[in-house]
Protein backbone atom coordinates (compact mmCIF):
# COMPACT_ATOMS: atom_id res chain seq x y z
CA UNK A 1 0.00 0.00 0.00
CA UNK A 2 1.39 3.38 -0.93
CA UNK A 3 2.24 5.69 1.94
CA UNK A 4 0.06 8.76 2.37
CA UNK A 5 1.75 12.12 2.33
CA UNK A 6 1.70 14.52 5.25
CA UNK A 7 0.20 17.97 5.44
CA UNK A 8 2.95 19.64 3.41
CA UNK A 9 4.73 16.62 1.92
CA UNK A 10 2.44 16.67 -1.10
CA UNK A 11 3.94 20.02 -2.16
CA UNK A 12 7.57 18.83 -2.14
CA UNK A 13 7.53 16.89 -5.41
CA UNK A 14 5.62 19.53 -7.44
CA UNK A 15 8.00 22.19 -6.09
CA UNK A 16 11.02 20.02 -7.00
CA UNK A 17 9.72 19.47 -10.55
CA UNK A 18 9.06 23.18 -11.03
CA UNK A 19 12.48 24.15 -9.67
CA UNK A 20 14.22 21.60 -11.91
CA UNK A 21 12.42 22.87 -15.02
CA UNK A 22 13.39 26.46 -14.18
CA UNK A 23 17.05 25.40 -13.84
CA UNK A 24 17.00 23.43 -17.10
CA UNK A 25 15.40 26.17 -19.17
CA UNK A 26 17.52 28.89 -17.60
CA UNK A 27 20.80 27.17 -18.46
CA UNK A 28 19.56 26.12 -21.88
CA UNK A 29 19.44 29.76 -22.97
CA UNK A 30 23.09 30.31 -22.02
CA UNK A 31 24.81 27.05 -22.92
CA UNK A 32 23.08 24.97 -25.56
CA UNK A 33 23.06 27.50 -28.38
CA UNK A 34 19.44 26.62 -29.16
CA UNK A 35 16.83 29.41 -29.09
CA UNK A 36 14.71 28.33 -26.13
CA UNK A 37 11.57 30.23 -27.14
CA UNK A 38 11.65 29.09 -30.77
CA UNK A 39 9.35 26.37 -32.09
CA UNK A 40 8.33 25.01 -28.66
CA UNK A 41 11.91 23.99 -27.77
CA UNK A 42 11.35 24.75 -24.08
CA UNK A 43 8.24 22.57 -24.11
CA UNK A 44 10.03 19.61 -25.72
CA UNK A 45 13.12 19.73 -23.51
CA UNK A 46 10.97 20.08 -20.37
CA UNK A 47 8.77 17.20 -21.46
CA UNK A 48 11.82 15.04 -22.12
CA UNK A 49 13.11 15.68 -18.60
CA UNK A 50 9.78 14.83 -16.99
CA UNK A 51 9.19 11.71 -19.10
CA UNK A 52 12.66 10.34 -18.29
CA UNK A 53 12.14 11.21 -14.62
CA UNK A 54 8.80 9.40 -14.56
CA UNK A 55 10.32 6.29 -16.16
CA UNK A 56 13.32 6.20 -13.79
CA UNK A 57 11.40 7.26 -10.68
CA UNK A 58 13.65 10.30 -10.25
CA UNK A 59 11.17 12.04 -7.95
CA UNK A 60 10.19 8.92 -6.03
CA UNK A 61 12.32 9.72 -2.99
CA UNK A 62 10.98 8.58 0.36
CA UNK A 63 12.17 9.03 3.93
CA UNK A 64 13.73 5.55 3.82
CA UNK A 65 15.44 6.06 0.43
CA UNK A 66 19.25 5.72 0.57
CA UNK A 67 21.54 8.48 -0.74
CA UNK A 68 23.31 5.97 -3.00
CA UNK A 69 19.95 5.27 -4.69
CA UNK A 70 19.43 9.00 -5.29
CA UNK A 71 22.91 9.34 -6.82
CA UNK A 72 22.46 6.26 -8.98
CA UNK A 73 19.10 7.46 -10.33
CA UNK A 74 20.53 10.94 -10.96
CA UNK A 75 23.38 9.47 -13.01
CA UNK A 76 20.91 7.55 -15.20
CA UNK A 77 18.74 10.66 -15.53
CA UNK A 78 21.75 12.73 -16.60
CA UNK A 79 22.85 10.25 -19.26
CA UNK A 80 19.39 9.85 -20.78
CA UNK A 81 18.71 13.60 -20.69
CA UNK A 82 22.04 14.40 -22.36
CA UNK A 83 21.22 12.04 -25.23
CA UNK A 84 17.84 13.77 -25.68
CA UNK A 85 19.51 17.19 -25.66
CA UNK A 86 21.85 16.12 -28.48
CA UNK A 87 18.88 14.89 -30.49
CA UNK A 88 16.88 18.09 -29.96
CA UNK A 89 19.88 20.32 -30.73
CA UNK A 90 20.54 18.49 -33.98
CA UNK A 91 16.90 18.85 -34.98
CA UNK A 92 16.75 22.57 -34.24
CA UNK A 93 20.14 23.62 -35.56
CA UNK A 94 23.09 22.04 -37.37
CA UNK A 95 25.55 24.39 -35.65
CA UNK A 96 25.21 23.20 -32.09
CA UNK A 97 28.31 22.84 -29.90
CA UNK A 98 28.98 19.42 -28.38
CA UNK A 99 30.99 20.95 -25.54
CA UNK A 100 28.35 23.55 -24.75
CA UNK A 101 25.58 20.95 -24.50
CA UNK A 102 27.69 18.79 -22.19
CA UNK A 103 28.37 21.88 -20.06
CA UNK A 104 24.67 22.66 -20.00
CA UNK A 105 23.54 19.17 -18.95
CA UNK A 106 26.37 18.71 -16.44
CA UNK A 107 25.76 22.04 -14.72
CA UNK A 108 21.97 21.64 -14.77
CA UNK A 109 21.96 18.13 -13.32
CA UNK A 110 24.62 19.03 -10.73
CA UNK A 111 22.59 22.00 -9.50
CA UNK A 112 19.41 19.92 -9.48
CA UNK A 113 21.17 17.21 -7.45
CA UNK A 114 22.43 19.81 -4.95
CA UNK A 115 18.90 21.10 -4.36
CA UNK A 116 17.55 17.54 -4.20
CA UNK A 117 20.07 16.49 -1.54
CA UNK A 118 19.52 19.75 0.35
CA UNK A 119 15.78 19.03 0.64
CA UNK A 120 16.51 15.40 1.57
CA UNK A 121 18.92 16.27 4.41
CA UNK A 122 16.91 19.31 5.50
CA UNK A 123 13.87 17.11 6.09
CA UNK A 124 15.95 14.61 8.08
CA UNK A 125 17.29 17.40 10.28
CA UNK A 126 13.85 19.00 10.55
CA UNK A 127 12.38 15.75 11.88
CA UNK A 128 15.02 15.57 14.63
CA UNK A 129 14.87 19.19 15.75
CA UNK A 130 11.15 19.91 15.44
CA UNK A 131 9.51 16.52 15.11
CA UNK A 132 7.85 17.62 11.90
CA UNK A 133 7.20 15.62 8.75
CA UNK A 134 6.68 12.56 10.96
CA UNK A 135 4.51 9.46 10.74
CA UNK A 136 2.91 7.92 13.82
CA UNK A 137 3.15 4.13 13.74
CA UNK A 138 2.19 1.05 15.76
CA UNK A 139 3.72 -2.42 15.69
CA UNK A 140 1.68 -5.60 15.96
CA UNK A 141 3.37 -8.90 16.74
CA UNK A 142 5.50 -10.90 19.15
CA UNK A 143 8.60 -9.24 20.58
CA UNK A 144 11.05 -11.40 18.62
CA UNK A 145 9.35 -10.42 15.36
CA UNK A 146 8.93 -6.67 15.86
CA UNK A 147 11.95 -5.82 18.05
CA UNK A 148 14.36 -5.11 15.11
CA UNK A 149 11.92 -2.61 13.58
CA UNK A 150 11.12 -1.18 17.02
CA UNK A 151 14.82 -0.45 17.62
CA UNK A 152 15.14 1.03 14.13
CA UNK A 153 12.31 3.50 14.78
CA UNK A 154 13.69 4.46 18.19
CA UNK A 155 17.32 4.86 17.07
CA UNK A 156 16.68 6.72 13.80
CA UNK A 157 14.47 9.76 14.51
CA UNK A 158 15.69 11.41 11.29
CA UNK A 159 13.54 8.99 9.30
CA UNK A 160 10.48 10.56 10.89
CA UNK A 161 8.72 7.48 12.29
CA UNK A 162 7.18 8.08 15.72
CA UNK A 163 6.49 4.76 17.42
CA UNK A 164 3.36 5.17 19.55
CA UNK A 165 2.74 1.63 20.80
CA UNK A 166 3.64 -2.02 20.36
CA UNK A 167 0.81 -4.54 20.51
CA UNK A 168 2.02 -7.95 21.64
CA UNK A 169 -0.24 -10.63 20.25
CA UNK A 170 -0.43 -12.80 23.36
CA UNK A 171 -4.17 -12.60 22.89
CA UNK A 172 -5.44 -13.80 19.56
CA UNK A 173 -9.12 -13.22 20.28
CA UNK A 174 -11.34 -10.97 18.25
CA UNK A 175 -11.90 -8.53 21.11
CA UNK A 176 -8.19 -7.73 21.38
CA UNK A 177 -7.96 -7.09 17.64
CA UNK A 178 -10.88 -4.66 17.93
CA UNK A 179 -9.07 -2.87 20.77
CA UNK A 180 -6.08 -2.41 18.47
CA UNK A 181 -8.31 -0.98 15.76
CA UNK A 182 -9.95 1.42 18.23
CA UNK A 183 -6.58 2.64 19.48
CA UNK A 184 -5.41 3.28 15.91
CA UNK A 185 -8.50 5.34 15.13
CA UNK A 186 -8.57 7.23 18.46
CA UNK A 187 -4.88 8.20 18.24
CA UNK A 188 -4.95 8.95 14.51
CA UNK A 189 -2.16 6.47 13.72
CA UNK A 190 -0.72 6.81 10.20
CA UNK A 191 0.94 3.43 9.61
CA UNK A 192 0.46 -0.12 10.92
CA UNK A 193 3.29 -2.69 10.83
CA UNK A 194 2.20 -6.30 11.39
CA UNK A 195 4.32 -9.41 11.77
CA UNK A 196 3.03 -11.94 9.25
CA UNK A 197 4.49 -14.77 11.30
CA UNK A 198 2.23 -13.94 14.25
CA UNK A 199 -1.03 -13.42 12.38
CA UNK A 200 -3.44 -16.00 11.02
CA UNK A 201 -4.85 -15.66 7.51
CA UNK A 202 -8.17 -14.39 8.89
CA UNK A 203 -6.40 -11.80 11.04
CA UNK A 204 -4.40 -10.59 8.04
CA UNK A 205 -7.67 -10.14 6.14
CA UNK A 206 -9.11 -8.16 9.06
CA UNK A 207 -6.13 -5.80 9.15
CA UNK A 208 -6.28 -5.30 5.39
CA UNK A 209 -10.00 -4.56 5.51
CA UNK A 210 -9.58 -2.18 8.45
CA UNK A 211 -6.72 -0.29 6.76
CA UNK A 212 -8.60 0.05 3.48
CA UNK A 213 -11.76 1.28 5.19
CA UNK A 214 -9.97 3.76 7.45
CA UNK A 215 -7.36 5.17 5.05
CA UNK A 216 -4.44 3.72 7.03
CA UNK A 217 -1.14 2.57 5.56
CA UNK A 218 -0.62 -1.13 6.31
CA UNK A 219 2.73 -2.90 5.97
CA UNK A 220 3.80 -6.43 6.86
CA UNK A 221 7.01 -7.70 8.42
CA UNK A 222 7.89 -11.11 6.92
CA UNK A 223 10.00 -13.70 8.66
CA UNK A 224 12.97 -15.37 6.95
CA UNK A 225 10.81 -18.10 5.42
CA UNK A 226 8.21 -15.67 4.12
CA UNK A 227 10.75 -13.18 2.78
CA UNK A 228 10.84 -13.61 -0.99
CA UNK A 229 13.41 -11.04 -1.98
CA UNK A 230 14.17 -7.34 -1.68
CA UNK A 231 13.80 -7.28 -5.45
CA UNK A 232 10.77 -9.52 -6.02
CA UNK A 233 8.86 -8.59 -9.18
CA UNK A 234 5.42 -9.46 -10.48
CA UNK A 235 5.09 -10.59 -14.07
CA UNK A 236 1.94 -11.37 -16.05
CA UNK A 237 1.50 -14.24 -18.49
CA UNK A 238 -1.59 -12.94 -20.25
CA UNK A 239 -3.75 -12.22 -17.15
CA UNK A 240 -2.03 -14.73 -14.88
CA UNK A 241 0.16 -13.13 -12.15
CA UNK A 242 3.53 -14.82 -11.63
CA UNK A 243 6.08 -13.89 -8.96
CA UNK A 244 9.68 -13.73 -10.13
CA UNK A 245 11.67 -14.52 -6.99
CA UNK A 246 14.75 -12.48 -7.76
CA UNK A 247 15.64 -9.80 -10.28
CA UNK A 248 19.45 -9.70 -10.56
CA UNK A 249 20.72 -6.35 -11.82
CA UNK A 250 23.81 -7.86 -13.44
CA UNK A 251 21.70 -10.13 -15.64
CA UNK A 252 21.10 -7.04 -17.75
CA UNK A 253 23.57 -7.02 -20.67
CA UNK A 254 24.24 -3.25 -20.40
CA UNK A 255 25.05 -3.57 -16.70
CA UNK A 256 27.36 -6.49 -17.46
CA UNK A 257 29.28 -4.40 -19.99
CA UNK A 258 29.55 -1.44 -17.59
CA UNK A 259 30.80 -3.59 -14.73
CA UNK A 260 33.25 -5.54 -16.91
CA UNK A 261 34.65 -2.34 -18.41
CA UNK A 262 35.12 -0.88 -14.93
CA UNK A 263 36.79 -4.10 -13.72
CA UNK A 264 39.27 -4.12 -16.59
CA UNK A 265 40.22 -0.45 -16.25
CA UNK A 266 40.50 -0.59 -12.45
CA UNK A 267 42.52 -3.81 -12.42
CA UNK A 268 44.93 -2.52 -15.11
CA UNK A 269 45.54 0.64 -13.06
CA UNK A 270 46.41 -1.46 -9.97
CA UNK A 271 48.50 -4.01 -11.87
CA UNK A 272 50.52 -1.44 -13.84
CA UNK A 273 50.71 1.26 -11.19
CA UNK A 274 51.23 -0.87 -8.09
CA UNK A 275 51.86 -4.57 -8.64
CA UNK A 276 54.46 -4.01 -11.38
CA UNK A 277 56.99 -2.91 -8.73
CA UNK A 278 55.41 -4.43 -5.59
CA UNK A 279 55.66 -8.04 -6.80
CA UNK A 280 59.49 -8.13 -7.08
CA UNK A 281 59.90 -6.26 -3.78
CA UNK A 282 57.54 -8.59 -1.88
CA UNK A 283 59.03 -11.55 -3.68
CA UNK A 284 62.38 -10.90 -2.00
CA UNK A 285 60.89 -10.05 1.43
CA UNK A 286 58.55 -13.07 1.57
CA UNK A 287 61.28 -15.51 0.47
CA UNK A 288 63.70 -14.12 3.07
CA UNK A 289 61.05 -14.49 5.80
CA UNK A 290 60.08 -18.11 5.05
CA UNK A 291 60.67 -20.78 2.46
CA UNK A 292 58.07 -21.26 -0.23
CA UNK A 293 56.55 -19.62 -3.31
CA UNK A 294 55.65 -15.94 -3.59
CA UNK A 295 52.03 -16.63 -4.53
CA UNK A 296 49.50 -18.82 -2.75
CA UNK A 297 47.01 -20.34 -5.20
CA UNK A 298 43.77 -21.75 -3.82
CA UNK A 299 40.73 -23.21 -5.56
CA UNK A 300 37.53 -21.37 -4.76
CA UNK A 301 33.94 -21.26 -5.99
CA UNK A 302 33.07 -18.48 -8.43
CA UNK A 303 30.30 -17.59 -10.87
CA UNK A 304 27.65 -20.33 -11.14
CA UNK A 305 29.59 -22.23 -8.44
CA UNK A 306 32.38 -22.99 -10.92
CA UNK A 307 35.86 -23.57 -9.45
CA UNK A 308 38.73 -21.19 -10.26
CA UNK A 309 42.27 -20.56 -9.00
CA UNK A 310 42.36 -17.59 -6.62
CA UNK A 311 45.73 -15.77 -6.30
CA UNK A 312 47.15 -14.28 -3.10
CA UNK A 313 50.55 -13.28 -1.77
CA UNK A 314 51.66 -16.10 0.53
CA UNK A 315 51.22 -15.05 4.16
CA UNK A 316 51.63 -18.43 5.88
CA UNK A 317 54.25 -21.09 6.16
CA UNK A 318 53.73 -23.88 3.66
CA UNK A 319 51.38 -26.36 5.38
CA UNK A 320 48.91 -29.15 4.60
CA UNK A 321 45.95 -27.44 6.31
CA UNK A 322 45.84 -24.31 4.12
CA UNK A 323 42.98 -25.62 1.95
CA UNK A 324 40.83 -27.08 4.72
CA UNK A 325 41.21 -24.81 7.75
CA UNK A 326 40.37 -21.11 7.93
CA UNK A 327 42.89 -18.74 9.46
CA UNK A 328 42.12 -17.81 13.08
CA UNK A 329 43.41 -15.07 15.36
CA UNK A 330 47.01 -15.65 16.47
CA UNK A 331 47.31 -18.52 13.99
CA UNK A 332 50.84 -19.96 14.29
CA UNK A 333 50.95 -20.64 10.55
CA UNK A 334 51.11 -16.91 9.74
CA UNK A 335 54.62 -15.56 9.12
CA UNK A 336 55.99 -12.24 10.39
CA UNK A 337 55.59 -10.64 6.97
CA UNK A 338 52.25 -12.41 6.63
CA UNK A 339 50.86 -10.61 9.68
CA UNK A 340 51.57 -7.25 8.08
CA UNK A 341 50.29 -8.00 4.58
CA UNK A 342 47.13 -9.61 5.97
CA UNK A 343 46.48 -6.69 8.33
CA UNK A 344 46.81 -4.25 5.44
CA UNK A 345 45.04 -6.56 2.93
CA UNK A 346 48.09 -6.42 0.66
CA UNK A 347 47.90 -10.22 0.38
CA UNK A 348 44.68 -9.83 -1.65
CA UNK A 349 46.20 -7.61 -4.37
CA UNK A 350 47.16 -10.46 -6.78
CA UNK A 351 43.43 -11.09 -7.19
CA UNK A 352 43.40 -8.17 -9.61
CA UNK A 353 44.91 -10.69 -12.04
CA UNK A 354 41.81 -12.82 -11.40
CA UNK A 355 39.70 -9.76 -12.22
CA UNK A 356 41.58 -9.16 -15.47
CA UNK A 357 41.17 -12.83 -16.42
CA UNK A 358 37.42 -12.60 -15.78
CA UNK A 359 37.23 -15.02 -12.84
CA UNK A 360 36.48 -12.27 -10.33
CA UNK A 361 35.21 -8.71 -10.09
CA UNK A 362 36.61 -5.82 -8.08
CA UNK A 363 33.44 -5.81 -5.98
CA UNK A 364 31.25 -8.82 -5.25
CA UNK A 365 30.63 -11.57 -2.70
CA UNK A 366 33.93 -12.80 -1.27
CA UNK A 367 34.79 -16.34 -2.48
CA UNK A 368 35.43 -19.02 0.12
CA UNK A 369 37.70 -22.03 -0.16
CA UNK A 370 35.99 -25.19 -1.38
CA UNK A 371 35.71 -27.06 1.92
CA UNK A 372 34.12 -24.10 3.71
CA UNK A 373 31.88 -23.23 0.75
CA UNK A 374 30.56 -26.78 0.51
CA UNK A 375 29.82 -26.80 4.24
CA UNK A 376 27.85 -23.53 4.23
CA UNK A 377 26.03 -24.41 1.00
CA UNK A 378 24.27 -27.15 2.97
CA UNK A 379 24.10 -25.38 6.33
CA UNK A 380 23.12 -21.79 5.46
CA UNK A 381 19.86 -20.89 3.73
CA UNK A 382 20.27 -19.11 0.34
CA UNK A 383 24.07 -19.39 0.50
CA UNK A 384 24.37 -20.37 -3.17
CA UNK A 385 22.58 -17.19 -4.28
CA UNK A 386 26.00 -15.53 -3.87
CA UNK A 387 27.20 -17.43 -6.94
CA UNK A 388 24.74 -15.77 -9.33
CA UNK A 389 27.48 -13.16 -9.89
CA UNK A 390 31.27 -13.15 -9.97
CA UNK A 391 33.02 -13.08 -6.60
CA UNK A 392 34.85 -9.91 -5.61
CA UNK A 393 38.07 -8.75 -4.02
CA UNK A 394 35.91 -6.79 -1.60
CA UNK A 395 32.19 -6.70 -0.96
CA UNK A 396 29.35 -5.02 0.88
CA UNK A 397 29.46 -7.59 3.70
CA UNK A 398 33.15 -6.87 4.29
CA UNK A 399 32.48 -3.13 4.70
CA UNK A 400 29.75 -3.94 7.22
CA UNK A 401 32.10 -5.83 9.53
CA UNK A 402 31.63 -9.38 8.25
CA UNK A 403 35.03 -10.31 6.88
CA UNK A 404 37.69 -12.81 7.81
CA UNK A 405 37.06 -15.65 10.23
CA UNK A 406 33.52 -16.95 10.67
CA UNK A 407 33.26 -17.19 14.45
CA UNK A 408 29.51 -17.85 14.73
CA UNK A 409 26.64 -18.80 12.43
CA UNK A 410 25.47 -15.18 12.71
CA UNK A 411 28.61 -14.05 10.85
CA UNK A 412 27.95 -16.15 7.76
CA UNK A 413 24.18 -15.51 7.81
CA UNK A 414 24.73 -11.75 7.81
CA UNK A 415 27.40 -12.07 5.16
CA UNK A 416 24.94 -13.90 2.91
CA UNK A 417 22.25 -11.31 3.65
CA UNK A 418 24.48 -8.42 2.57
CA UNK A 419 25.71 -10.35 -0.47
CA UNK A 420 22.15 -10.94 -1.67
CA UNK A 421 21.28 -7.28 -1.15
CA UNK A 422 24.31 -6.31 -3.26
CA UNK A 423 23.39 -8.74 -6.04
CA UNK A 424 19.87 -7.38 -6.30
CA UNK A 425 20.68 -3.69 -5.86
CA UNK A 426 23.94 -3.46 -7.82
CA UNK A 427 24.94 -0.14 -9.36
CA UNK A 428 28.26 1.36 -10.38
CA UNK A 429 27.91 3.97 -7.66
CA UNK A 430 27.38 1.23 -5.08
CA UNK A 431 30.63 -0.40 -6.28
CA UNK A 432 32.47 2.91 -5.90
CA UNK A 433 31.03 3.42 -2.42
CA UNK A 434 32.16 -0.06 -1.35
CA UNK A 435 35.66 0.54 -2.76
CA UNK A 436 36.04 3.85 -0.90
CA UNK A 437 34.69 2.29 2.32
CA UNK A 438 37.15 -0.59 1.93
CA UNK A 439 40.07 1.81 1.55
CA UNK A 440 38.91 3.79 4.59
CA UNK A 441 38.51 0.67 6.76
CA UNK A 442 41.90 -0.65 5.64
CA UNK A 443 43.67 2.63 6.51
CA UNK A 444 41.82 2.89 9.81
CA UNK A 445 42.56 -0.73 10.68
CA UNK A 446 40.08 -3.60 10.86
CA UNK A 447 40.13 -5.75 13.99
CA UNK A 448 39.01 -8.74 11.93
CA UNK A 449 41.98 -8.43 9.56
CA UNK A 450 44.37 -11.14 10.73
Amino acid sequence: MKTKTGRYSGYIRPFSRLLDLIIINFFTAYFSGVPIFQNFYAFFISSAWLIIAAYLGFYEVYRYTKVISILNCTLKQAIAFTVCCFAFAFFYTQKYSLIEIIKFTSLSVTLILIFKLFIYFFLRRFRILFGGNSRSVVLVGEDKSVDPLKHFFEENPDYGYRLVKVFNLDHHDTIYIKEIFSFIVDHNIDEIYCSMEDLSSKQVEKFISFADNNLKTLKFIPDQKQLLSVNTVFEYYDYIPVISLRNISLDDSVNKIIKRFFDIVFSLVIIIGLLSWLIPVLGIIIRLDSKGPLFFVQKRHGLNNQVFNCFKFRSMKVNDRADIELVSKNDTRITRVGKFIRKTSIDELPQFFNVLLGDMSVVGPRPLMLSVGNLYAVKVNKFLVRHFVKPGITGLAQTKGFRGEVETDKDIINRVRYDIFYIEKWSLLLDLKIIFNTIYITLKGDEKAY
